[in-house]
């Protein structure tokens, strides 16, 4: 069996989506694809709109073999944290061929020569790096003017403008870093652009998508059609304001008390906060009145909304410098969380149980045999969850799930 894995998000999932899966089973050849999902939280700093395992249903629905759950302390973390962890997550499945992501361009060998300068960082470009950053550039800035500086070649550090490109390159740095078999493949990304809010091309953004549900008053199957699967419309509409939708300002007051209890020693323990960080946080937290807005009023021209937004979260979810950095010591996994699978494809997990570097978690109960550092990593998984799992509770008053009452879901 030839089996393609998808690193994604689905937030939320759209006919780009659908699409996806359908271009990576054919351009590859495989039998089946394997998705790595985040979980109740994505990368840009916020839960997610739908639940995960809501999100998994639908996946499986439009064509997925399985979903399996990116650890949280992956899923919130910079691009380059997020594309370490999927790949990591892959290598250790042992049974996955290739992998398909989606960029701004399908120039592959451009994208690979790019990933390999920025893994190796000759010096001549890490000195130039260090020159810009010392200049007051951002990091991602002063990487592209290095990049483009040292190599004499501006088209090619025009590859770190785009979002999807810095994502696609962050994969092969990684498949690069663990020396790995998997084979990459670029699919050109088609429709809205990853920020644009137009809805009205063929495929628009999650962006659009999100925006659209947060201003609506009630979902129905006209509004999902022009951009929802026909498979996935029940499940929008039925979980409308009972199981979704969930944003960031939902968690406004319980980053309020949050913050009002640390000290600035306290807040750099958490990943991506550095002091001039903590001490910014402290001297606004007295203006925070929703988490978007205090995002916008901390952030800088050397600190991105979606940097300061990740911070956030991760002091909201206890991700903690010191457990990541004991993580990439290991083998990045201590288990791999199935969320739901298709029954026509379960030869895949038969496959999967025997290569597996890790344990194939579909029941989180035998998570308790989980040794350490990864039981740590397995309690945050759970801890964020039920937490999001109160939001939830408490914004549209229905009864609250634990997570380990959440089965797999079946296809």
């Amino acid at each position: 069996m030839k089996i393609v894995g998808l690193i994604t998000e689905y937030n939320p999932f759209h006919n780009g989506h659908k699409y996806h899966i359908e271009q990576a089973l054919k351009i590859t050849g495989s039998d089946a694809a394997v998705i790595i999902m985040s979980g109740n939280y994505v990368q840009r700093g916020e839960p997610a709109i739908l639940p995960k395992h809501l999100r998994a249903e639908i996946a499986l629905k439009c064509g997925a073999a399985a979903v399996f759950e990116l650890p949280v302390c992956y899923a919130t973390g910079s691009a380059e944290f997020f594309a370490l962890g999927a790949i990591s997550f892959l290598e250790n499945l042992g049974c996955i061929d290739s992998i398909c992501f989606g960029t701004e361009s399908a120039d592959l060998d451009s994208l690979k020569t790019v990933a390999k300068i920025l893994c190796e960082e000759p010096e001549h470009y890490r000195t130039l790096l260090q020159k810009y950053m010392k200049a007051g550039n951002s990091y991602p800035l002063a990487r592209q003017k290095a990049l483009s500086e040292s190599t004499d070649n501006p088209s090619l550090a025009s590859f770190l403008e785009l979002p999807n490109n810095i994502l696609g390159i962050e994969y092969l740095k990684a498949l690069y870093r663990l020396k790995s078999k998997i084979i990459p493949y670029a699919l050109q990304r088609i429709g809205a652009g990853y920020h644009t809010l137009d809805l009205n091309l063929a495929y628009p953004s999650a962006s659009g998508i999100r925006a659209l549900l947060a201003e609506t008053d009630r979902v129905t199957p006209d509004i999902l059609n022009p951009f929802v699967p026909q498979e996935a419309v029940s499940l929008f509409t039925s979980k409308w304001n009972t199981r979704y939708p969930a944003f960031a300002d939902d968690y406004s007051l319980l980053l309020k008390y949050k913050l009002l209890s640390m000290s600035s020693e306290q807040l750099t323990e958490y990943m991506d906060i550095s002091e001039d960080l903590a001490n910014r946080i402290l001297k606004y937290r007295n203006h925070l009145v929703t988490f978007r807005q205090f995002c916008d009023l901390i952030k800088t021209k050397q600190l991105a909304y979606t940097r300061v937004s990740r911070a956030l979260l991760h002091i909201l979810l206890d991700i903690r410098k010191q457990d990541m950095e004991i993580y990439q010591q290991q083998i990045f996994h201590g288990y791999a969380r199935l969320l739901g699978f298709r029954k026509d494809t379960a030869g895949f997990l038969t496959i999967a149980k025997g290569k597996s570097r890790i344990p194939i978690l579909s029941r989180l109960a035998a998570g308790n045999e989980i040794e350490e550092p990864f039981q740590t990593m397995l309690k945050h998984d759970i801890f964020a969850s039920n937490l999001y799992e109160s939001i939830l509770t408490e914004k549209f008053k229905t009864p609250f799930i634990n997570e380990y009452e959440h089965p797999v879901v079946r296809i």
